[in-house]
């Protein structure tokens, strides 16, 4: 046999080793308690019960989860807030949204406004190709949709809070 091929066999030889070495068998055992533990570690196994698991498993330790505090549990149940505060509070939000609304309102008439004077203007490419047009007002309309979704949006907060 020639020396080179000799050197593959024996690299061959030992790198089969190393891997055989590397995939160590997974053992299961219980302890005297009765609890299960997973391991390859031959020292681990001593005085317990332990099989050989054929499948992969995941070694993974469980978490612990913490337990909510006493005092969050209680606060949750439902504490009242006092009868002028929460008037006071809904006040507060009927007055923002009705601001929030206005001024809705008013983008929303700016934005039909801008509409309005886009369909108005027509270059001589536009005449000859409509479609030209309609993709240039495109993105006008898009707005004033969005504008009119948020006043309406706005108009059924402000009625479920009456």
């Amino acid at each position: 046999m020639p020396r080179a091929n000799r050197f593959i066999v024996v690299f061959l030889a030992l790198f089969g080793a190393a891997n055989v070495h590397a995939q160590s068998a997974t053992y299961k055992c219980i302890d005297p308690a009765g609890r299960p533990t997973y391991t390859n570690v031959k020292e681990e196994m001593t005085g317990r019960k332990c099989t050989v698991v054929s499948r992969e498993i995941s070694v993974v330790p469980a978490q612990q989860f913490a337990k909510p505090p006493a005092k969050a549990a209680a606060k949750s149940t439902g504490e009242r807030v006092d009868t002028n505060t929460q008037r006071s509070r809904d006040d507060t939000r009927r007055k923002i949204l009705q601001e929030e609304l206005d001024a809705a309102e008013k983008r929303l008439a700016e934005s039909r406004q801008k509409l309005a004077d886009q369909e108005v203007i027509r270059s001589g490419e536009e005449r000859l190709i409509p479609q030209k047009a309609l993709d240039r007002i495109k993105p006008y309309r898009e707005e004033v949709e969005r504008q009119e979704q948020n006043v309406a949006s706005l108009k059924r907060e402000l009625s479920n809070l009456r």
